[in-house]
């Protein structure tokens, strides 16, 4: 089977939908080399994860004007496609080229959520309209879509108006390297690197609005709990910044940008208790990543944290402090229910294992 992919996400972006899809490429080809993967590039590379050996992987890079890149991954990637001989096409994040059919390519979309129609007013009018449309487009006009979870599959029957039996329910996994053992050495070296305490909270995502990390740090005032946050600063930041200043916090709370991944996964290690006080989220994968390095999650109740937590994580309201901080205090002083709650977790997390996942994409694409 030749299998076409859009791998803008694959080798621009460091996060997020980037590692859904270099994790789902990497766990598809380690496990069904028979397969040919194609990897249609818009530009050249900024992330080199993937081997590129030419046989199993292959990269097909757009080489026109940059400028109507944009043009290529909807309408003129058509010729590409039907020159490789193309039998299925996958939109790893929610798009597809326009005109597939006409080629009798079968086509697959990944939604991963659609918070985009949920929250409008966190996106600029027209980043809205252009998501609102495209996505609109790949769920009426692929042959199948996948979810990555309940939630988000409900939202694709509600906002767009999508026969259930067209939607399927394939859960994400996470790197492997969050599911490696290491060696107390190591974490020494990552835990002096970036000055870390002996022990604290972590949380890991964006620095925006929707990630509610603000309630995190209103639930560690006035202890001496030490929060390190990891993840892109936005404008909400702001808001961030001038709470912990008012509140004289400095020194109870680490912000760290840019880590490398093998650094990220050390330090899920290092951490004792993970906090994501998310308000909304496709699926969440730093909870998995969270109970795979051995960190028991507090999280919000509601979307689809219950689906990558499990029964044995602890979820709370994403806007009770109080509940945040009694949480908090309790596993970080209560051993033996934090170690219950680290195996419990840990046994939960298996379903999100690499055969599964690659068994359940490769009898949805024979499927089609």
């Amino acid at each position: 089977m030749k299998i076409g992919y859009d791998a803008k996400r694959i080798f621009h972006n460091s996060t997020g939908l980037g590692n859904y899809s270099r994790d789902l490429i990497r766990i598809l080809s380690s496990h069904y080399k028979e397969n040919n993967y194609f990897l249609y590039n818009p530009k050249p590379k900024k992330i080199n994860t993937l081997a590129i050996d030419g046989t199993l992987l292959v990269e097909k890079i757009y080489s026109g004007i940059p400028f109507f890149s944009v043009f290529w991954r909807l309408f003129s990637i058509l010729k590409s496609l039907k020159k490789d001989k193309i039998d299925i096409f996958h939109g790893l994040s929610g798009e597809i080229p326009i005109g597939l059919k006409r080629l009798n390519i079968k086509s697959i979309v990944t939604i991963h959520d659609l918070i985009f129609i949920r929250y409008p007013k966190l996106y600029g009018f027209i980043d809205y309209v252009i998501y609102y449309l495209k996505y609109k487009y790949a769920c009426k006009n692929s042959n199948l879509i996948v979810a990555i979870s309940e939630q988000t599959k409900k939202d694709i029957i509600s906002f767009f108006g999508i026969p259930e039996e067209k939607i399927k329910i394939i859960y994400q996994g996470c790197d492997s390297i969050f599911k490696e053992e290491t060696t107390n050495d190591k974490l020494l070296i990552i835990k002096q690197k970036y000055n870390l305490p002996n022990k604290f909270i972590l949380n890991v995502g964006t620095i925006e609005e929707r990630k509610n990390i603000l309630t995190a740090i209103q639930a560690i005032k006035n202890t001496n709990v030490k929060l390190v946050v990891i993840g892109k600063k936005t404008a909400y930041f702001n808001i961030i910044s001038k709470y912990i200043s008012e509140n004289s916090m400095q020194n109870q709370i680490v912000f760290l940008e840019n880590i490398p991944l093998f650094d990220l996964s050390i330090i899920y290690k290092l951490s004792t208790v993970f906090i994501y006080p998310s308000v909304f989220e496709g699926f969440g994968i730093p909870i998995i990543e969270a109970l795979y390095s051995k960190t028991p999650v507090i999280t919000s109740t509601g979307s689809c944290f219950s689906e990558a937590g499990g029964s044995n994580t602890i979820y709370i309201d994403p806007f009770d402090v109080a509940e945040f901080k009694k949480s908090i205090l309790f596993l970080l002083e209560n051993e033996e229910e934090r170690q219950r709650q680290i195996q419990l977790g840990f046994d939960f997390v298996q379903k999100f294992n690499d055969t599964d996942i690659a068994n359940n994409w490769i009898k949805t694409y024979k499927s089609l």
